[in-house]
C-alpha cells in the first residue's frame, strides 16, 4: 500500500510539474508571437530550451538569400531576459542583442543564403533559471 502511494505521489508531482512547464512555454511563446504578426509569417518552428545559470541553448537555422526575417527571443514575462547572439559557420558574430539591450527582436536580411547557429542565454542580471523561447519568421 505504501509503495502504491510513492508512485501515485510520483505520477502526480510529474504531471503538475509537466503541466507548469508547458504553461511557461505557452506564455512565452505568446509574448515571442506579439512580436511576429503580419507581414511576417512563422518558420512553423519553436526553438526552446530549459536554461539554468551560464547554460547556452545552440539552435541551427537556415537563411535564404533575399528574404527579409524576424527572430524573436524571450524568457520569462519581461523584455530584456535573453540574450541571443547569430552566428555564421566559422562562429563570427553576426548579432548579438546584448549590443542593443537585449531587444527581444532583430529584422535583418542575407544578399546569399547561409547556415546560422543562434545561441541563446539568461542574462544573470534578471533571472537565474527560466525558458528560452525563440521564434523566427519572415516576409513572404
Amino acid at each position: 500500500m505504501k509503495k502504491l502511494l510513492y508512485i501515485f505521489l510520483l505520477l502526480s508531482l510529474n504531471f503538475i510539474i509537466g503541466n507548469s512547464l508547458f504553461a511557461q512555454i505557452d506564455s512565452t511563446n505568446n509574448l515571442c508571437a506579439e512580436y511576429l504578426k503580419s507581414p511576417y509569417v512563422s518558420d512553423g518552428q519553436q526553438y526552446s530550451a530549459l536554461l539554468n545559470g551560464d547554460e547556452i541553448a545552440e539552435f541551427h537555422a537556415t537563411f535564404y538569400g533575399g528574404s527579409i526575417y524576424r527572430i524573436v527571443g524571450f524568457s520569462g514575462l519581461q523584455k530584456g531576459n535573453l540574450t541571443i547572439t547569430v552566428y555564421d559557420e566559422e562562429r563570427n558574430v553576426l548579432f548579438s542583442n546584448s549590443d542593443y539591450e537585449n531587444t527581444p527582436y532583430w529584422d535583418f536580411k542575407f544578399n546569399s543564403t547561409i547556415n546560422c547557429i543562434i545561441e541563446a542565454k539568461l542574462d544573470s542580471k534578471n533571472l537565474t533559471s527560466g525558458i528560452a523561447v525563440l521564434l523566427i519568421g519572415f516576409i513572404q
